[in-house]
């Protein structure tokens, strides 16, 4: 890891010296021309200087920038199979481990299907390709490149003869071939469904600890380790089935959503001001609920009637049955975590609902089943009393300081500016104190009695509430949060001025939703822009702008680029285009996205999603800076 560490810094000391880009590309293809529903062949070629070398596709993890390849959005390409010839494999100096490269020459095969329906005539394709340059003693950062070639589409061509030469292999055959080959290195975000998915199993075994689903844990595991009938295997298999009716049904919950909305809704969903009210409203309930107000409750009738099934289907599709039933009763406590869940995951990954759903089911249902295995284990745990209470109204706190997250997702998408930063952060102050003066018992509410004593846990969390609290006030001042700063408003002077751009220092000079303006600024200044796709609502995109954006060494980079912010969030026709914009040239509104583009509108370089590595984001302004001289 210092290696890749020490290889990234070296390629950042390099850029601003040499600039320089030891690789040319050239496309063609191996017969001028193909017929519509046909095939063609392409071949990509990269002349190398020495003593530079390319890293091959299938280079192992961990190390370089490897290349990616494909073609730019055609509206005659059908889908396109990528094929590299065989690279060298060798202990790598810069990066301590063996890497795949490529000497002098590197010759890709491109095989291109065409749609049936394509129109005949002269077709230009555009060869993408992203890379990084190393000798055995520097590293130039990731560069982008292309190359085009034309084919003429006649219905009067053949398929021309493929026969794979020795040493070559598969790379890739894109699902959605048509869309820009890979425009930057994976992020360190790239693994990001897999967290959510161990964040969601996480929240799964907290819900269990609620008073909705805790004392169901004796009755429920007797019930199946008490049967009048059946071997302990039967009953194992009872609680699995009835495990997996909890699975069931709140994977089949994400799975609605995701094919209600589509990958573009499940998006676009955490930034609708209709959403984010609905979700507010439905925290702000369970919260009342929880502290007391009143009690939600699903119709005893519907629960009465499949309680009853269940009873009377038995085996296997009455554990199942049955398994169902607990999940909707055991509803009104889990609800917070299933909203937060699926309120998260709406601006991610478009699986994100799906698999946050399956993965905290599996988490709710895992003590199930894992107590019908060794019942042994259920005499050692904590015994209902009055935790219990105290959870529901340390919870309830919890739930009212969230729903403003979504309130302010709307204040901000409105552009409202009425819960501003200050505001919002004096409420999570009270909202985050109350719990740890409630367990102090200085805030007399149901669970504590003035004769209670005060235990070393109850101090303790009481203590960690009340530290959190007292820490979010230089956010009112000033002052910046960290991780924090994703989830709550930004700065107004930030917002407006800056893009988060500086933090009591130096700030950058944005211009807000102005494309147009920023390239003819770019021309006048011979400078390139970038290009910050941002949302009013996005979390990663607060991160970015109050984490990454001010850093010194980030701060020196941006300085050389036109600056330009489009919000794609907002309810404005500004909103409108910046979107059409995004999802035209880039084929995604996924946001945030960060694009180099010179004045003319070509794309110089891309950077999807958020980084937590400075390195990686200053190679990416770095790979605009060098593609900048050479153009």
């Amino acid at each position: 890891m210092l290696r890749v560490f020490a290889a990234l810094l070296l390629a950042a000391a390099v850029a601003p010296a040499q600039k320089l880009d030891p690789a040319k590309w050239k496309f063609e293809f191996s017969e001028p021309q193909a017929r519509p529903g046909g095939f063609a062949v392409g071949r990509l070629t990269a002349a190398i200087e020495e003593p530079w070398h390319l890293y091959s596709p299938t280079t192992p993890k961990g190390g370089p920038i490897v290349t990616t390849l494909g073609l730019a959005r055609n509206p005659a390409l059908e889908r396109v199979e990528v094929y590299r010839p065989r690279p060298v494999r060798k202990p790598d100096p810069n990066f301590g481990i063996d890497t795949e490269t490529y000497d002098r020459q590197a010759v890709f095969l491109l095989k291109v299907y065409l749609k049936a329906d394509a129109a005949t005539g002269p077709a230009e394709f555009t060869a993408q390709a992203r890379y990084q340059l190393c000798t055995d003693k520097q590293c130039l950062p990731p560069v982008r490149r292309t190359a085009a070639a034309t084919l003429t589409l006649t219905a009067a061509a053949k398929d021309p003869e493929f026969s794979l030469p020795e040493g070559y292999e598969l790379v890739s055959a894109p699902a959605n071939p048509s869309a820009p080959a890979p425009a930057a290195a994976p992020s360190p975000e790239a693994g990001g469904l897999w967290r959510f998915a161990l964040v969601a199993f996480g929240l799964g075994l907290a819900a269990v600890f609620t008073p909705c689903v805790f004392p169901m844990i004796p009755f429920t595991v007797t019930y199946f380790l008490n049967r009048k009938s059946g071997s302990r295997a039967e009953s194992l298999l009872q609680a699995a089935v009835f495990s997996g009716g909890i699975v069931l049904l709140f994977t089949s919950l994400g799975l609605l959503i995701t094919a209600v909305l589509g990958p573009f809704g499940v998006v676009q969903l955490g930034s609708n001001p209709v959403v984010n009210a609905f979700i507010a409203v439905v925290f702000l309930a369970f919260a009342f609920s929880l502290l007391g107000a009143f009690e939600i409750t699903l119709p005893s009738s519907l629960l009465t009637k499949m309680d009853q099934e269940s009873q009377k289907r038995g085996g296997v599709l009455g554990s199942l049955l049955m398994g169902l039933t607990f999940s909707l009763t055991s509803f009104a406590c889990v609800g917070p975590f299933v909203g937060s869940l699926l309120a998260a995951s709406v601006q991610g990954d478009k699986l994100q609902p799906a698999v946050g759903m399956a993965s905290f089911s599996t988490g709710l249902a895992a003590p199930f089943f894992l107590l019908a295995m060794f019942p042994a284990v259920m005499a050692k745990m904590p015994k209902s009393g009055a935790w219990l209470p105290r959870v529901k109204v340390v919870l309830g706190f919890v739930l009212l300081a969230i729903s403003l997250k979504y309130l302010s997702n709307i204040d901000a998408v409105m552009q409202w500016n009425v819960l501003t930063r200050e505001r919002y952060l004096a409420a999570w102050v009270v909202l985050f104190g109350l719990p740890g003066l409630y367990l102090l018992g200085l805030v007399r509410m149901e669970g504590i009695k003035p004769d209670h004593e005060l235990g070393v846990w109850r101090a303790v969390t009481a203590a960690l509430f009340l530290t959190f609290a007292i820490s979010l006030l230089p956010g009112m001042f000033g002052g910046r949060l960290g991780e924090l700063e994703a989830y709550i408003p930004l700065p107004t002077s930030d917002s407006v001025q800056s893009g988060g751009g500086g933090g009591g220092g130096e700030k950058l000079g944005w211009m807000k939703n102005q494309y147009k303006e920023a390239l003819a600024r770019a021309r006048e200044e011979n400078k390139l822009v970038f290009v910050n796709f941002t949302g009013y609502a996005c979390t990663n995109c607060h991160w970015m702008k109050a984490n990454m954006f001010p850093r010194p060494e980030v701060l020196a980079e941006m300085k050389n680029f036109v600056l330009v912010e489009l919000y794609t969030d907002g309810a404005d026709e500004a909103s409108e285009r910046n979107q059409e914009l995004q999802n035209t040239k880039f084929s995604t509104i996924a946001i945030p996205y960060y694009a180099v583009i010179d004045a003319n509108e070509n794309v110089v370089a891309t950077l999807p999603g958020l980084t937590r590595n400075p390195q990686e984001f200053i190679a990416f302004l770095k790979s605009g800076g060098g593609a900048r001289a050479s153009l």
